[in-house]
């Protein structure tokens, strides 16, 4: 039996806005990047691994959602890539500089979704409340 909890994210999930279920995706690599390093510093080899690769699930799938038609996503890419190959260097040689770099990247790079998530809600209210004019 699902408990209340799972219920409930499972439920935040199904209900999210694409932009909502961006940032969710942001905030687990986050998660996993950390509790792959806390997993790495401890000795736990076996889920420093598999939580690590699953932070690189994530961003593989940031890679290959990107539309080439737009400049923004050419920046991105290479970004996306970086940190991807940061966090395979640094969980084969347990290199806490490497997974440190990968999160400055995915930190960033979810807080500027933030900052656009802001701004885009901001322009939505500030075009339904005009006045009247097209």
């Amino acid at each position: 039996m699902v408990n209340a909890a799972e219920a409930y994210r499972r439920q935040q999930i199904l209900t999210a806005t694409p932009e909502t279920l961006t940032l969710m995706l942001y905030n687990g690599c986050l998660k996993f990047i950390k509790d792959g390093r806390d997993a790495l510093e401890a000795k736990k080899w076996e889920d420093a691994n598999n939580l690590l690769q699953r932070a690189q699930r994530i961003i593989t799938e940031f890679r290959l959602t990107l539309d080439m038609k737009y400049e923004i996503s050419h920046q991105l890419e290479p970004l996306y890539e970086y940190a991807y190959n940061c966090l395979i260097q640094g969980n084969m040689r347990n290199d806490f500089g490497k997974i440190d770099e990968a999160t400055t990247i995915m930190t960033e790079l979810r807080d500027a979704w933030v900052d656009a998530m802001k701004k885009a809600r901001s322009e939505k209210k500030q075009g339904e409340g005009g006045n009247g004019y097209a």
